[in-house]
C-alpha cells in the first residue's frame, strides 16, 4: 500500500498531471508524469506521488482491483528513485488485464525510462530470481 503522501487523490490533481504531464504509452498501460522545477518549489517540495485509473474497460471490479493492486506494488517499488515532486498518472489499458505482474513491470519501467525518470537499472526490490537448469534434478526440500 502507498503511503496516504504519496497519492494523488484529488480529480484537480489527476486532471493537471493529465494535461500539463508528459505522456509514454505501452501496449498495457500508459504513464503520464508531471515533474516540478526544483528551484521554482523549493518549500513546497515533496515526495513522488502517483494516482491510478483502471477504467472498466479493463474487467469487472475483481480484474479492476487485482490490476490496481499490481500497479500499485510495482510503483511504491520505484517511487523511491523518481525525482522529489514528481507526479505520475498509470492510467492501465484493458490489455492489462491478462498481463502478468512481470509484464506490467517492464511496461512500467520501458514508460518510465522513456520520460527520462528512470535509469536502465532495475528498483531494488526487483531482483530476478535464480532458475534452475532443466535438466537439475527437482529439490523436494528432504535431506535424506
Amino acid at each position: 500500500m502507498l503511503p496516504a503522501a504519496a497519492r494523488l487523490r484529488r480529480s484537480e490533481d489527476f486532471r493537471v498531471v493529465l494535461r500539463r504531464g508528459s505522456r509514454a504509452g505501452r501496449r498495457r498501460l500508459v504513464v503520464h508524469a508531471l515533474t516540478t522545477d526544483p528551484s521554482a518549489a523549493a518549500d513546497t517540495l515533496s515526495a513522488a506521488r502517483a494516482g491510478f485509473v483502471v477504467s472498466k474497460a479493463v474487467g469487472n471490479s475483481v480484474v479492476r482491483h487485482r490490476v490496481s493492486r499490481r500497479l500499485r506494488h510495482l510503483v511504491s517499488a520505484r517511487l523511491g528513485t523518481l525525482p522529489a515532486g514528481t507526479a505520475l498518472v498509470v492510467r492501465a489499458l484493458p490489455p492489462s488485464s491478462t498481463a502478468s505482474s512481470a509484464e506490467l513491470g517492464s511496461d512500467l519501467d520501458a514508460a518510465l525510462r522513456r520520460l527520462g525518470l528512470l535509469t536502465s537499472r532495475r528498483p531494488a526490490g526487483d531482483v530476478p530470481r535464480p532458475t534452475r537448469p532443466a535438466d537439475a534434478t527437482p529439490d523436494h526440500g528432504s535431506a535424506v
